[in-house]
């Protein structure tokens, strides 16, 4: 849309409009026309503009808090499960990913108040070195993208610093989801993780690029979480 179509054109008049005296008054001194200048109602005017600007501002807090209320009660029942199949990979059941499943579970839920907490290695049937660590957990989460922000630290005092952090499109479910790289002494690892007012998750993803990792990310939360 144009400048020019946010404003209507004046129509035209064959009488001139009065000018404006911009002439600064102060005290009693009268003004050339030997008038008092109309204060009072120049103030009037500022009054109700002052009050117009405040109800649009009210008006616009309103309608924010209102849509927050709204994402929150929709996104505040989360339940998260680990599935023996999730986005073409299977839960491995070994002893061995059971214990790393339960350690990063233990660490993660160390970090932040759950009311539940998950963890599960999801291997790969075509590669054995591309298995993937899942965990998180649900909760009510007042400020999403702070607390991932959090667990992500938590995730780097653990692994090795991630770094590039980027926000990455978060599918379906909203909420915000993240992707940086884990620099280890074992290589780099893409971290990814998600967080809505109702659930907060991280994944690991040993031999994929950040790109791979986003899009399993997502595929894997559309199988693994649910909300009543």
């Amino acid at each position: 849309m144009s400048d020019d179509s946010l404003f209507a054109r004046r129509p035209a008049s064959s009488t001139e409009p009065e000018p404006i005296d911009v002439t600064p008054v102060s005290g009693d001194e009268e003004s050339p026309a030997g008038e008092r200048p109309a204060g009072p109602a120049r103030s009037s005017r500022r009054r109700r503009i002052v009050g117009g600007v405040v109800l649009v501002a009210g008006l616009i807090g309103v309608g924010f808090l209102g849509s927050a209320v709204l994402r929150i009660t929709q996104e505040k029942d989360a339940t998260l499960g680990t599935p023996a199949t999730v986005a073409g990979l299977q839960r491995d059941t070994s002893e061995e990913a059971l214990t790393t499943a339960d350690y990063l579970r233990t660490a993660f839920a160390a970090g932040i108040d759950l009311d539940e907490s998950i963890g599960a290695v999801y291997g790969d049937p075509g590669a054995a070195d591309r298995s993937v660590l899942l965990f998180g957990g649900t909760t009510l989460l007042w400020s999403p993208e702070r607390d991932l922000d959090s667990m992500l630290e938590l995730v780097a005092d653990d692994t090795g610093a991630v770094s590039d952090v980027r926000e990455v499109e978060p599918g379906p479910l909203g909420g915000v989801m993240k992707c940086g790289v884990s620099r280890g002494t074992d290589g780099d690892i893409p971290v990814c993780g998600w967080a809505d007012h109702g659930s907060i998750a991280i994944a690991m993803f040993p031999g994929r690029d950040t790109r791979e990792g986003a899009a399993l990310m997502r595929d894997i939360r559309s199988d693994v979480q649910t909300r009543d």
